[in-house]
């Protein structure tokens, strides 16, 4: 008798890790249906599409002959040819525009609107800044093309202040064409990034300004002693999001430059798109597709890395 009950004290834990495991068996594979109709469209319109551009990349294909074998020749070509190449200089030159000028000024923008809080200016702040994140990239495009043309009020202002001889087309010129759309993308992503920020100020514990301003820190050493250190990971968030959207711009160029005026504000996407459905050339636009992927990945992973080890 006692042997029975032993055997069955041993038999009942087994029964229910038995029962545990088919149970979170089940639930797995019910999951997995829940995610199977995203995972099937991720994998035919994301994994598949990577995957060809990579294979159409080592071709030469003009999208409809024969397509002979070529190797790295489009590889070569993207470094070698000064036009390829300098759609690459030009998405780096934007990075200083898209990224550094609404990361810093987000950061002054939101520390000021952190100070006001309480005060309907704030609300108002968040509200204007954050309107060209609802606005349609071609929509700014088209708005920023006027405001910044020949007869346009941005000139038309300078000339009323007696600064006729500064004004000029500034998506025209090509000394200014590329710094101009790289105001338009600084303009779209400051909303962005100042309500990132005013969200990581929010976690702030706001005993650590009042015992700063006991030990006599003003508005400045606050800034850089408390408020940037703990806004690491909102930065990161900021850097990463900015960077790519530099490297990967298409709308905002397309919209008030189309590249122009020569290729002084030619990017690797739109350079993509003339290449693969106007020059007919889909093989070097796939190899400088596969170009931009790796570089927004060597800019991106960096920032992700040193955000979480100073976490």
């Amino acid at each position: 008798m006692a042997t029975l009950v032993a055997d069955r004290a041993e038999v009942a834990p087994r029964a229910a890790k038995a029962t545990s495991r088919a149970r979170r068996y089940g639930q797995g594979w019910i999951a997995w249906l829940f995610a199977a109709p995203a995972v099937a469209f991720y994998t035919l319109f994301v994994l598949v599409p990577m995957v060809r551009t990579v294979q159409y990349s080592f071709y030469e294909w003009d999208g409809i002959g024969p397509s002979p074998w070529v190797g790295l020749d489009n590889y070569v070509r993207v470094f070698t040819d000064p036009e390829l190449s300098g759609t690459i200089v030009n998405a780096f030159e934007l990075i200083v525009f898209f990224s550094g000028i609404p990361v810093l000024l987000g950061l002054a923008i939101a520390a000021t609107i952190r100070r006001i809080a309480t005060s309907r200016l704030a609300v108002v702040a968040r509200t204007v800044l954050f309107v060209p994140q609802v606005i349609p990239l071609v929509a700014a495009g088209i708005a920023w093309s006027w405001l910044l043309s020949s007869t346009g009020l941005v000139n038309q202002l300078l000339s009323a202040i007696g600064l006729e001889g500064v004004t000029r087309a500034w998506l025209g010129d090509f000394a200014t064409a590329l710094p101009a759309v790289g105001v338009i993308g600084a303009w779209v992503l400051l909303g962005l990034c100042t309500l990132l920020l005013l969200a990581g100020l929010s976690k702030i514990d706001p005993a650590l300004y009042e015992a700063a301003r006991l030990d006599g820190a003003g508005p400045m050493r606050e800034f850089f002693s408390i408020t940037v250190p703990s806004l690491r990971q909102e930065i990161g968030v900021c850097v990463t999001v900015t960077v790519i959207a530099a490297l990967a711009s298409f709308d905002i160029v397309y919209i008030a430059t189309q590249g122009g005026p020569g290729n002084t504000t030619m990017v690797p996407g739109l350079e993509i798109y003339y290449q693969a459905f106007v020059e007919r050339q889909v093989g070097v636009a796939s190899a400088l597709a596969v170009v931009l992927v790796v570089l927004v990945l060597v800019c991106v992973l960096p920032v992700q890395r040193l955000t979480r080890e100073e976490s």
